[in-house]
């Protein structure tokens, strides 16, 4: 049988790595510069290669693989961020990426890679006036991609170019996995098939996702969309779980928008934010009729690690068992990608080729 392979640039994490394992894609290298992720992910897989800065590497020479991952950085595109674009010099990195999937096709006469993967945030769809996502579709097709009709992009569609299929659609992180996870998180995922007719299969066909597996049998926070749960089982006591809405806390003050700052409290069955480098996100809890004695905290790192469908534990030790200090765990799982995302990609990719 062959055996199907995997490069992941801007690896983070590795969750890219971590979901093509489970369906027996083998995690070939990485390129990943920060030192806290680079260490996590040597604990994960001994055995992959570490490239280190994206701007040195040479696709031509470095062991050709069947997928080529990556979730370029996202500052530039972002809508919390000062929006440059692609033109920016942390998300202009992504033609490093292009750069190195053409040197290796060129110096395998077209044969490796046959897929690649592309993720990142919705602000990638209306950056530079809407241009970056078709220069971004047009770097995969290497060929002139028309703007819609409507001058806005779907959040689901296909191109083809020069024998290359993309196709790419939004998935939230709150509707994937089992059991669900309770954070939204939506982002931009892109498929193309260099040569084939794949990637709709790939992206858009439903099949059946492996439960999310945990490392040890640590507590996990309550799932908002199941936070009254049965009195038998909590001593009669229900907790209630209410994530704050701490962007939406931020804007309504500032326009003394007193009933929308109310709601930023946010209510039972709402999802946890999405999760972020830069902050910790909080939320209030209690047991029904004792409101009075509940109280706000942040999340740990272990319940980031459960929100983004990552096993327990998962960010907490490096290679040499050196532990990573909190912070560095806040922001390497903010900056990663949602685990059942990945794996639906990673499932199609296996199931396809």
């Amino acid at each position: 049988m062959t055996v199907i392979t995997l490069g992941s640039l801007f690896d983070g994490i590795g969750v890219f790595p971590l979901s093509a394992s489970r369906y027996r894609i083998t995690p070939t290298w990485a390129s990943e510069i920060e030192k806290a992720p680079v260490s996590i992910t040597k604990r994960h897989f001994p055995n992959m290669l570490h490239l280190g800065d994206i701007t040195k590497i040479d696709g031509g020479i470095i062991p050709p693989v069947h997928i080529i991952t990556f979730g370029s950085p996202c500052q530039n595109l972002s809508n919390i961020g000062k929006r440059e674009g692609l033109a920016g010099s942390q998300s202009s990195l992504f033609y490093h990426a292009i750069r190195i999937i053409e040197e290796m096709r060129c110096a395998t006469n077209g044969t490796y890679p046959i897929i690649a993967v592309w993720e990142n945030v919705m602000g990638a769809f209306s950056s530079n006036n809407r241009l970056d996502f078709k220069a971004v579709l047009e770097s995969f097709t290497n060929t002139e991609i028309p703007m819609p009709a409507s001058g806005i992009w779907a959040k689901a569609g296909m191109v083809r170019g020069n024998d290359v299929e993309v196709c790419w659609r939004v998935l939230d992180a709150r509707y994937w996995g089992k059991p669900t996870l309770p954070q939204r998180r939506r982002r931009i995922f892109l498929v193309a098939d260099f040569g084939g007719t794949r990637a709709r299969e790939i992206l858009f066909k439903s099949r059946e996702l492996q439960s999310i597996s945990t490392t040890c049998e640590e507590s996990r926070p309550p799932s908002t969309a199941a936070s009254r749960v049965s009195s038998e089982k909590t001593r009669r006591k229900i907790p209630v779980v209410r994530p704050f809405q701490e962007r939406r806390m931020r804007s309504t003050a500032k326009d003394k928008n007193k009933s929308g700052f109310t709601g930023s409290f946010g209510r039972t069955n709402d999802p946890f934010p999405t999760l972020l480098a830069g902050s910790v996100s909080n939320f209030s809890f209690w047991y029904e009729g004792k409101e009075q004695e509940g109280y706000i905290r942040q999340l740990t790192p272990l319940e980031c690690e459960w929100l983004m469908g990552l096993p327990e534990g998962w960010t907490a030790w490096g290679n040499g068992n050196e532990v990573i200090s909190d912070y560095a765990r806040y922001k390497a799982i903010g900056n990663a990608i949602a685990v059942p995302c990945a794996e639906y990609i990673m499932a199609g990719i296996a199931e396809t080729l």
